[in-house]
């Protein structure tokens, strides 16, 4: 899956800005994906590593890696307080799993805070707050529809 992500977002995702706003962080999804009590360090290792990935062939030197590792920090706790106590240990997050308002509920905050991070950092500045807000909005959309068609085509 990691390599499946890499290559859809150096290849394909990263090439696209609709208006010169919005871009596809797919790539986030791989890290939203970790079941339920996989082992912290390997999500952050594998998030960062992926992160890396496409910040060499993507030109944007620590922004994926620094914002995709933040991510992976929170994502096994802020799963949990979407996840039933009594299901399985390995139980992976999806629309299925956790029902479409559930999954909505857990995606979405994911997505937007990793656009925040990712924009924020990119400019390192709000003196154009219109531009990075447009940013952020325009990207956190088109990979929250990219997403929950994925999710959609996978079958409930």
């Amino acid at each position: 899956m990691f390599a499946l992500f890499f290559l859809a977002q150096v290849l394909v995702f990263g090439r696209i800005h609709l208006f010169h706003y919005a871009t596809p962080l797919f790539y986030v999804y791989f890290v939203a994906m970790f079941p339920r009590n996989h082992e912290k360090w390997a999500i952050l290792v594998w998030s960062f590593v992926l992160g890396l990935c496409v910040d060499i062939f993507s030109n944007t030197p620590g922004l994926a890696a620094a914002s995709l590792t933040v991510i992976a920090a929170i994502q096994p706790y802020y799963l949990e307080l979407y996840v039933p106590r009594d299901s399985a240990d390995n139980l992976k997050p999806s629309m299925k799993t956790l029902g479409p308002v559930k999954f909505a509920y857990y995606i979405v905050p994911i997505v937007l805070v990793y656009c925040l991070l990712f924009y924020s950092l990119e400019m390192l500045t709000f003196f154009n707050a219109f531009y990075w807000l447009m940013c952020v909005v325009g990207s956190a959309i088109i990979t929250l529809l990219l997403i929950f068609t994925l999710e959609i085509g996978r079958g409930n």
